[in-house]
């Protein structure tokens, strides 16, 4: 009675896989490449991963696997933000798991990484798994942002799964949550415990990818989702023609997701992030931009658009980037006294004496509310929390103030009422797109023949997304080959290094090409909702940004 037409249709839905998946278990074997290095820093990383480090690409292939019947018992872990089609990677891999032995288990850790250091789990079984197939969120078995890389949290997990003879753990996550596993992987082999871990890759950011993760999972049905809200935005500010709408959008370091939503709306500006920093545009600059476009459309008598922003930007404007390393390191060096500060006056006294006279002007020009935002609690990593950050305020007031110096000197004759939107949550949990399930399922159950060939330390992998399932090609990547060194907390660690956008790469020169076009003639473009029944073209189309990048 509780559940949605929707919802009750979708449990029965089944995933399409690679032909290679098609096959029993037991005759799913891998073929081995060439070995693998980490995109930088080669030397540090491979002492610090002597087990796991230069191992090679694995690819599935059809031949005898004589261990895929043996019984075992696998554990999974739901790790960080939520990404649409995290429960078909559980039911994919659960799937796998029975097909080789209907006596073998799969245990959820509860609450993230947190359940499996406690010891908190519960036993996924065939009519608990058939609630969550092929829909959104991760409330299957909750998610956690506890980080896993103290030896002595390494210890406990090692107990817990010899206490429950768990012989393979299942991270799926997102860099940090991958880099993890890597870890953990480095730890189980080191002390030859026989435990193997394997991660999948999730974040609706889109900048986990290479040649061989050719997109993370819940990338398309967060875009789609955001695209349709930006669609019914723009139709209505075309309606009403008297608002300016800013959308800054989820997205915490690329700007994969404001790219894709670009070439899905067609707004008339949209900010991409690694453009700013390569082109060292300053937030004037930016500012300017924006304001030209609207002084434009004004003179057309269209006094309303959309401006679609990231949420990562304020990093990559060359004052601001500067300004926020100060703060991360300062705030690192300083946190012990930082503390005991009680007041925003003295924290704002304190941070100004210790900034260089660059940053300390840059700070000082800030709206007061956003230098309280660039203030607050550090996210895990001990950096600024960007997505608090409301730039797109921000540009509003910004580009308010130049609109008002332009009608005094006459140059402008307009009207600039604005509203304002932030779309994060709103694409994490929606129902995934038949691409995220299909995707979603097929690396599930590819993370299980992983393990069941004996592999540890590598990243389940499907790639040529852009064709249909059936040619999809499934296997494993190392995760080191990924990795690099990064400065947290002060420290150099090692961190799956994030794929930003590519400004030679076809989806930004897509986008680059029509933009200013866009700009001044309404060239909106409605997407409308996620479709999952009718034409292939309507309803199993992967992203603009992967079909571009396999055309």
């Amino acid at each position: 009675m509780n559940l949605s037409p929707l919802q009750k249709d979708r449990y029965g839905y089944k995933p399409h896989m690679p032909a290679v998946l098609e096959k029993k278990v037991s005759n799913i074997s891998i073929e081995k490449g060439d070995a693998t290095e980490s995109v930088s820093d080669q030397t540090e990383l491979k002492k610090m991963f002597p087990n796991t480090y230069g191992m090679p690409i694995a690819k599935l292939v059809e031949g005898p696997n004589a261990d895929a019947g043996k019984k075992i018992n696998v554990g999974v872990i739901l790790s960080g933000g939520q990404a649409p089609g995290g429960h078909n990677v559980i039911a994919g891999l659960y799937d796998g798991i029975k097909a080789g032995n209907p006596e073998s288990k799969l245990y959820g850790f509860l609450g993230g990484p947190s359940g499996l250091v406690e010891d908190k789990k519960i036993e996924i079984t065939a009519g608990y798994l058939d609630e969550y197939r092929n829909t959104g969120g991760f409330d299957i078995i909750g998610s956690g942002r506890t980080k896993l890389e103290t030896e002595e949290q390494f210890d406990i997990s090692i107990e817990v799964c010899k206490k429950n003879s768990i012989s393979a753990i299942v991270i799926i996550g997102g860099d940090d949550s991958n880099t993890n596993a890597a870890m953990l992987a480095e730890y189980f082999a080191a002390k030859n415990t026989g435990v193997q871990v394997i991660g999948c890759p999730k974040t609706i950011d889109g900048d986990l990818k290479n040649e061989h993760i050719e997109t993370s999972f819940g990338f398309d049905t967060a875009t789609k989702t955001y695209s349709e809200l930006i669609g019914n935005i723009e139709r209505d500010a075309n309606s009403a023609k008297k608002y300016w709408h800013f959308i800054k959008l989820m997205g915490r370091s690329a700007s994969h997701i404001g790219l894709e939503c670009a070439l899905q709306t067609q707004p008339n500006v949209a900010i991409i992030s690694e453009e700013v920093e390569a082109n060292k545009t300053s937030l004037a600059d930016i500012v300017n931009d924006i304001t030209d476009v609207v002084v434009k459309r004004a003179d057309n008598d269209e006094n309303f658009g959309v401006v679609l922003v990231p949420e990562g930007l304020i990093e990559f404007i060359p004052e601001m980037g500067a300004l926020i390393s100060e703060l991360n390191d300062l705030l690192a060096e300083k946190a012990e006294y930082y503390n005991t500060l009680n007041t925003f006056e003295d924290q704002a006294e304190f941070i100004n004496k210790n900034l260089s006279k660059d940053s300390s002007y840059a700070f000082s020009s800030l709206p007061n509310n956003i230098q309280r935002q660039l203030l607050m609690d550090r996210d895990p990593h001990g950096n600024v929390q960007v997505s608090r950050i409301e730039t797109e305020l921000l540009l509003i007031e910004m580009v308010e103030a130049r609109l008002a110096e332009l009608k005094s000197e006459g140059k402008y004759k307009g009207s600039f009422s604005h509203q304002h939107h932030f779309f994060g949550y709103e694409g994490r949990c929606a129902f995934p797109s038949n691409f995220d399930a299909d995707y979603c399922y097929a690396l599930g159950y590819t993370a299980f023949t992983l393990i069941s060939n004996g592999l540890t330390g590598y990243m389940s992998s499907v790639k040529n997304l852009s064709r249909p399932a059936s040619q999809w090609v499934a296997g494993g990547i190392p995760v080191t080959m990924m990795m690099n060194l990064e400065v947290r907390h002060g420290k150099n660690k090692p961190v799956i290094k994030k794929a930003l956008v590519e400004l030679d790469g076809a989806p930004f020169k897509a986008f680059a090409a029509k933009r200013d076009e866009w700009a001044v003639k309404t060239s909106f473009r409605f997407p409308g909702a996620i479709q999952y029944y009718g034409p292939d073209e309507i309803c199993n189309a992967p992203t603009i940004t992967l079909s571009l990048e396999h055309k």
